[in-house]
């Protein structure tokens, strides 16, 4: 019996790689790299912008280079062109916060056709959503913890 399990699974494993298809690593990491590489440059260039031009700092300048960035991965992800971005970088596209933003849009788009509330407004969030509820429950914990006096930071 133990037998007929192995050979089973060598000839699943067999046929798995002979369908799959052939990848070359490192030229996959060389695009992921340098496109993650780019959309972080450009981060950085809006936080020149902004630093330099409208004389931001702190927490202001971190948050408006973050709309910023999350406006224009929505926004290609709208056009498309995002998701051929991600085809072409893999993990290069979806580590950034632009990733973030196209994981919560992408579901929208697909799914509008079932309707605003049951399409769009149902599906945004199946990717981002369990991302979303953890940060607003445990920054709710910690703000309560800091508010009744136990100071953990």
């Amino acid at each position: 019996m133990e037998d007929n399990k192995d050979f089973i699974n060598k000839n699943y494993i067999e046929y798995v790689k002979g369908v799959s298809p052939k990848t070359n690593q490192k030229r996959t990491l060389l695009h992921a790299f340098w496109v993650g590489g780019v959309i972080c440059s450009i981060g950085q260039t809006f936080r020149y912008l902004l630093q330099f031009g409208f004389n931001l700092s702190g927490d202001e300048l971190s948050g408006y280079v973050s709309m910023i960035m999350i406006f224009l991965g929505a926004f290609l992800t709208g056009l498309g062109i995002y998701d051929r971005i991600g085809k072409y970088a893999g993990g290069g596209s979806i580590v950034p916060i632009t990733g973030f933003a196209n994981s919560v849009v992408s579901p929208a788009i697909e799914f509008k056709t079932e309707g605003f509330i049951y399409g769009t407004a149902a599906k945004m969030f199946v990717i981002a959503g369990p991302i979303i509820v953890f940060g607003i429950v445990s920054s709710v914990i910690v703000g309560l913890l800091y508010f009744i006096g136990f100071r953990i930071f």
